[in-house]
């Protein structure tokens, strides 16, 4: 999701390299019970589910203190806390917030044609507003107009992958990780340039899927022959502009480096990254304030989705943590082997391997810090990435960007449109049911992708 405004590292008083298999298990843990609770155990999962989540991730803060010390516990808690799960939960709930105010009523007819038009264009503003705007914003019409359809379910699958990571691709507005490497001196501009034909191609073939896919199960549906709700309109336009808000308040927060910052149990907390987070949070409070109720009661706006969001990816930050200090320990931990994969044996960078370890891993990890990790191991050298070293940063963005839709978890508007879609009656498939119909969609793709060289624009 979105460490976007801040990327995640391991805490520095971990050294992944000495960390063996069984500091994974909480981990795995964590993500065992958001796969299997929700389908096995629905009523108690939805009733206790904070419960589930503080204890896998006191878990992991026990483990920390009993093998390095309570001080090395509490400075992991607040690099997870403070260095990156608070400027993660305060964009999200922003773009939740204000996307949830923006009400579009009328017009919309689940045919086919109506709602690859809507997936197209979420898929094209995804890159203006961020995922999550995008996501926020017209996930609701979308689940309104098909409400009453028979099939529905693949709707919602297919936004997930077009709309919450595809349409992000562009601009280091629109993914987490992007935004990452653009902190780390990547031209805003070079992602556009570079990524522009898989990204076309990837999107060009989903839409055509999705369009062939929808006109079958449509057939005999009366929900698609029924009449309009009239003009379309759009309400709380004034949301639309906190949006552009956001972004300015992102940009300009990003340029602008006073070179202050205060320490927090060895975190430091820079203040343009404070400042950014409590003008994202009056923004939040701006676009409640003017938008009228009813407004966000049409569309069914309640603050359980992302009460449910930023419960669990806080767990997902602290139980992460010795995860990501085992990846960041490169080949001196435990995922030496794998890493071992991304490099020739003549010493250059294999783009494959960065592509679909990035990929594979953004699945089940936050694909922000995944991205961070594989930038800083093909050498962190902006100039040298968006040079001669172009096809591994594509790689590594393309990898992040694409296959964080194979999982609930993978991007964190994934999981916003599980939980809306859920609250709202769709049957959503379960985490590894989602995983399997998410890879048979887009792993073809993915595999073209694999093979099609950087092509870039000319700037």
């Amino acid at each position: 999701m979105i460490a976007a405004c801040g990327p995640a590292q391991a805490a520095p008083a971990l050294d992944g390299a000495t960390m063996g298999w069984p500091w994974l298990l909480p981990f795995a843990g964590l993500l065992l019970s958001i796969a299997t609770g929700p389908v096995l155990f629905p009523k108690l999962w939805h009733r206790h589910y904070p419960a589930v989540a503080t204890g896998w991730a006191a878990m992991v803060l026990l483990a920390i203190a009993i093998s390095a010390g309570p001080a090395a516990a509490g400075a992991a808690l607040a690099h997870a806390a403070f260095g990156e799960y608070l400027s993660f939960i305060a964009l999200l709930f922003t773009l939740y917030v204000v996307a949830g105010g923006i009400l579009v009523t009328g017009g919309i007819r689940p045919t086919p044609l109506a709602n690859t038009s809507l997936l197209a264009l979420g898929t094209g503003i995804a890159s203006c507003v961020g995922t999550t705007g995008a996501a926020m914003i017209l996930i609701r019409p979308l689940l309104k107009a098909n409400g009453a359809r028979r099939h529905n379910v693949h709707v919602v699958i297919f936004f997930i992958i077009l709309v919450a990571n595809v349409g992000g691709a562009l601009t280091p507005l629109g993914d987490p990780p992007l935004f990452v490497g653009f902190l780390r001196g990547i031209d805003f501009f070079w992602t556009a340039r570079n990524l522009w034909i898989q990204t076309a191609l990837a999107a060009t073939v989903l839409l055509a899927a999705f369009f062939v896919l929808d006109l079958w199960l449509s057939r005999g549906d009366p929900a698609v022959r029924g009449p309009s709700d009239g003009p379309l309109r759009v309400r709380g336009s004034v949301n639309i502009v906190l949006i552009a808000a956001i972004i300015a308040c992102i940009l300009v927060f990003a340029h602008w480096q006073p070179g202050l910052s205060f320490d927090l149990l060895g975190t430091p907390l820079a203040l343009q990254n404070l400042l950014r987070d409590a003008a994202l949070a009056a923004i939040a409070l701006l676009s409640l304030r003017l938008t009228p109720d009813e407004h966000r009661a049409a569309n069914g706006f309640t603050f359980e989705p992302i009460r449910e969001v930023a419960i669990l990816f806080a767990a997902i930050f602290v139980a992460i943590v010795p995860v990501s200090a085992m990846l960041q320990a490169g080949r001196e931990g435990l995922f030496a082997p794998l890493l071992g994969f991304v490099t020739h044996a003549n010493g250059m960078p294999s783009e494959a391997a960065y592509f679909w370890l990035t990929g594979v891993l953004s699945a089940f990890l936050d694909n922000a810090p995944t991205y961070l990790v594989f930038f800083q191991l093909a050498g962190g050298d902006p100039q040298a990435l968006m040079g001669p070293l172009a096809g591994t940063l594509a790689a590594i963005s393309l990898g992040s960007v694409f296959m964080g839709a194979l999982t609930y978890i993978g991007n964190a508007p994934n999981f916003m449109v599980y939980a809306i879609a859920t609250e709202q009656g769709v049957r959503m498939p379960s985490f590894f049911a989602y995983l399997f119909w998410a890879s048979l969609i887009l792993v073809p793709i993915l595999l073209a992708i694999t093979f099609l060289p950087v092509a870039p624009l000319p700037p």
